[in-house]
């Protein structure tokens, strides 16, 4: 019988790459990345066979210890984990990384896997002949080694201080990511202390998810090296700006841009404004699936610039949906940000809603509403109402409720999604949603990072 460890060419390749070992990764739909790996010798199986791994990965809970459970999600049976080979990134120091998929032991599709739910969604597009490219942006906070806050001193909001006092972190960033091939666009300090955002460059939705867990992956180990820890919580000071994972999306069909050189708003064609349209329509039943972690309500408020308002907008950052126009300054041309998702959500499902919604309305030939153009917190409560303004809740449990009885968000992510999406937000609600938001600041600053 062969030997494992000398045969296959994806081994062989990783070898001499100098790689030891390969880690393949899940993002499980309470936002949690999870891991495993194997010696260099095995990265054939990994991504042939895979690995088996237990229907409970879907539902482990942000208290690193619970298990949220559903018919489906039990101690009993068994999923293979099989990571992407034409995904796999040398990141350095003998380590290689893949995003990975559950599939059944018969290979078939598991419906709560959050990666292959984005690759159906990329594939409805495609086959509609519409091409999509996302671009992630991700906010976190530094603290010291110990979990410790680090000294408010010399920071401010997008100061060079901020560069200059976290210089070593940024240059081996920048270092780390280009080893990795993974393209930052940009990075600097943000509004809370020792808050630091990343853009990461544009690309078809997958891929662009993957390089975001690579980036968070390449983020914690720079950190821990520097001597810092890292937090991607929604809201790692109860009274600090929290931190978003903002995604920009793009559309064209036949070589045309939806969100450019057309007759509506702004040059939006008419599947431009369909497809914003549907996601405004729908952003308050999405908002338990792009925001749904029990500190994310925490985050979702007015004059925060979380996007706390189910409506859309030009450079609107008050509203949900934000408009980007093609202009000499966007080079990269028209593009629509959402604003309310965060990073204890898998960027695979929130692109997947996303798209899935866009997509719909272009189906449907979704109407457009009015454009906001002031931010909706100055407006009386009965302008917001004269202009259907809604202001997304701050209340988790409501939040799920409009979920589950959503039955456009189920048609668009299926039953068994949403109803796991619905089960680790739920278990949190149930066991830490009556907790004062400093206390759940405290407990969960590292429930999505280290």
């Amino acid at each position: 019988m062969p030997n494992e460890s000398t045969t296959g060419s994806l081994a062989q390749r990783l070898t001499d790459q100098s790689v030891r070992f390969l880690a393949g990764t899940i993002w499980n739909p309470n936002g949690l990345l999870l891991a495993k790996t194997v010696p260099t010798g095995r990265a054939d199986v990994f991504a042939g066979s895979g690995l088996g791994a237990s229907p409970t990965w879907h539902g482990f809970a942000i208290d690193h210890g619970g298990i949220a459970f559903t018919e489906d999600i039990t101690p009993v049976g068994d999923l293979r984990l099989r990571v992407e080979p034409e995904a796999i990134r040398v990141i350095g120091d003998g380590l290689a990384w893949a995003p990975a998929i559950f599939v059944t032991q018969d290979g078939g599709p598991v419906p709560e896997c959050t990666r292959s739910a984005l690759v159906r969604v990329e594939a409805a597009l495609r086959e509609a002949g519409i091409g999509a490219r996302v671009g992630h942006e991700l906010e976190f906070q530094l603290a010291a080694a110990d979990g410790s806050a680090l000294p408010a001193t010399g920071w401010a909001p997008y100061s060079l201080a901020g560069v200059i006092q976290h210089e070593d972190f940024i240059r081996e960033l920048y270092a780390d990511a280009e080893r990795a091939g993974l393209q930052i666009d940009q990075l600097h300090p943000e509004y809370a202390v020792r808050q630091f955002e990343f853009a990461l460059a544009p690309q078809a939705p997958v891929a662009a998810a993957d390089a975001l867990v690579l980036a968070r992956l390449v983020v914690q180990r720079v950190a821990r090296r520097t001597g810092y820890a890292v937090s991607f919580s929604p809201k790692p000071q109860a009274t600090d700006a929290g931190n978003g994972a903002h995604q920009h999306f793009s559309l064209i069909r036949d070589d045309t841009p939806l969100f450019s050189g057309g007759d509506g708003p702004h040059g939006l064609t008419a599947d431009g404004m369909a497809a914003i349209g549907r996601v405004v329509e729908l952003i308050s039943d999405l908002q338990a699936v792009l925001a749904g972690s029990v500190l994310s309500t925490v985050r979702m408020a007015p004059g925060t610039w979380a996007g706390a308002h189910a409506a859309w907008g030009l450079e609107n950052r008050e509203v949900a949906v934000r408009l980007i126009a093609a202009t000499g300054g966007n080079p990269r041309g028209a593009h629509v940000e959402v604003k309310i998702i965060d990073p204890s959500t898998s960027a695979y499902v929130a692109s997947a809603a996303v798209l899935a919604a866009m997509l719909d309305g272009i189906t449907k030939h979704t109407s457009l509403p009015a454009e906001t153009v002031r931010d909706p917190g100055t407006m009386s409560q009965a302008e917001r109402d004269a202009a259907g303004i809604a202001v997304l809740t701050t209340d988790q449990r409501a939040a799920l409720d409009r979920l589950d009885a959503s039955a456009d968000v189920r048609a668009l992510l299926g039953d068994r999604l949403v109803d796991t999406i619905l089960a680790g937000r739920r278990y949190e609600a149930e066991h830490y949603g009556n907790l004062e938001p400093a206390v759940l600041a405290d407990r969960f600053r590292f429930a999505w990072g280290f």
